[in-house]
């Protein structure tokens, strides 16, 4: 019988086995999942498991009965260690070798950490199941948490932070929060709830090193403009980003920079697909503006998972393949505030605010690039967010898109 192995058992790796089955695929499927529990959510593991109101029970993304009805072999606490595509074998760190008719890889990424990082009892990252937890047992009330790097998983665990009555810092290196994400004036906008609710952002400092004593962090050493100084912890969190978990792949014969390349398919190599937070792949919709791009959100997981299925399954039929492009989203929950954003940001020109206040922080923002809208923002605006994805899949010019929103406030 065929075999399709799925290499990651989180979100894409789920939707695609699920499409495996869904479009008839009766073969031997394998799902190569390193963490030791069933696929689970991770947007809630910053928001509603970590504040305690939802447990790991509430976060699975299936039940039991349904992943067994699946009919796949899910080796749990299992990881890849090599694959070769001239001979199509997974090596798992097992020893096993697995022989594929096709496979798509859906390792996601893996937590970012400091130079000399410490591991140390206090210092937390925020990727795993199993991360979530700990970290929770350490947010009791009147604990002192710094969270290093400002970017959405750091707001959000801030955010819950405070709700559990801890006393919250934000350190980041960059003149704003979520500048990668919106740009400078917008990221501080759509930030700036958490200054009212008594979390502490400083922007432009270096963070020079973790303190730790008798085994616990004690604080986080920093520089800025006034110098040195140390900023008291009882919990760190190391918020800074992650890295495609692509490792495994040295010597596979896959092209590998940031990320799995892909082609418009997401293709990395025939029969070898990718999907998720590992893949960088050309969007049709963005490609004269980025030749590649990865986008770590789970919109595009979800459905980068499926597509690669499908293709995975032509592949195999001798079938015309299918480009993946869409208009990338993703949305943020912090205190009150829905933070959400469709297209891309990437060297913006002109950023223009066409609906709401950012004074009374409720407002939509355009973006602009090469006389075209590129990207949507919005802060507790979907009305306004969510229909913008028609005019951003069309390429609509910068002009007719701004008479679009004066419409709109009309």
């Amino acid at each position: 019988m065929a075999h399709i192995a799925v290499i990651g058992g989180s979100l894409a790796g789920l939707r695609a086995v699920e499409t495996l089955r869904t479009d008839g695929f009766d073969g031997n499927i394998t799902v190569v999942n390193a963490e030791d529990s069933a696929p689970y959510d991770r947007p809630p593991l910053s928001k509603k498991f970590l504040s305690g109101e939802w447990e790991a029970d509430r976060i699975q993304l299936r039940k039991p009965s349904d992943i067994d009805e699946l009919g796949a072999t899910w080796l749990n606490s299992t990881h890849a260690t090599a694959l070769n595509v001239a001979t199509r074998e997974l090596t798992l760190n097992t020893s096993s070798v697995l022989n594929y008719d096709a496979c798509i890889i859906a390792t996601g990424g893996i937590a970012r950490e400091l130079p000399q990082q410490p591991h140390a009892q206090g210092i937390h990252q925020l990727r795993t199941l199993h991360d979530a937890t700990a970290l929770r047992e350490e947010l009791q009330p009147g604990k002192k948490l710094v969270v290093i790097g400002a970017g959405f998983i750091g707001l959000e665990a801030a955010a819950t932070a405070v709700a559990r009555g801890c006393m919250v810092t934000v350190l980041e290196g960059l003149p704003a929060p979520l500048i990668r994400g919106l740009g400078e004036d917008m990221g501080t906008a759509a930030t700036a709830i958490h200054a009212t609710q008594g979390v502490n952002i400083r922007c432009n400092v270096r963070v020079q090193g973790i303190e730790t004593h008798a085994g616990g962090v004690t604080g986080v050493r920093i520089s800025d403009a006034n110098g040195e100084s140390v900023v008291a912890a009882d919990v760190v969190l190391v918020g800074i980003g992650v890295a495609p978990a692509t490792q495994w792949l040295e010597g596979s014969g896959l092209a590998v920079n940031d990320g799995v390349v892909c082609d418009a398919h997401l293709q990395a190599a025939p029969g070898v697909f990718a999907a998720g937070d590992v893949a960088r792949w050309e969007n049709g919709l963005y490609s004269d503006l980025e030749p590649t791009m990865r986008v770590e959100h789970w919109t595009t997981a979800a459905e980068q998972g499926a597509h690669a299925a499908r293709n995975a399954l032509a592949h195999m039929n001798n079938t015309p393949l299918v480009p993946y492009s869409a208009v990338p989203f993703f949305w943020s929950d912090q205190f009150t505030a829905r933070i959400q954003f469709l297209g891309r940001s990437t060297d913006a020109e002109e950023i223009r605010v066409v609906a709401g206040s950012v004074d009374e922080g409720k407002f939509a923002a355009a973006y602009m690039r090469a006389g075209r809208l590129v990207g949507v923002l919005g802060v507790s605006m979907p009305k306004v967010v969510m229909p913008s994805r028609k005019l951003l899949e069309v390429h609509t010019p910068w002009e007719v898109a701004l008479e679009h929103y004066a419409g709109l406030a009309s």
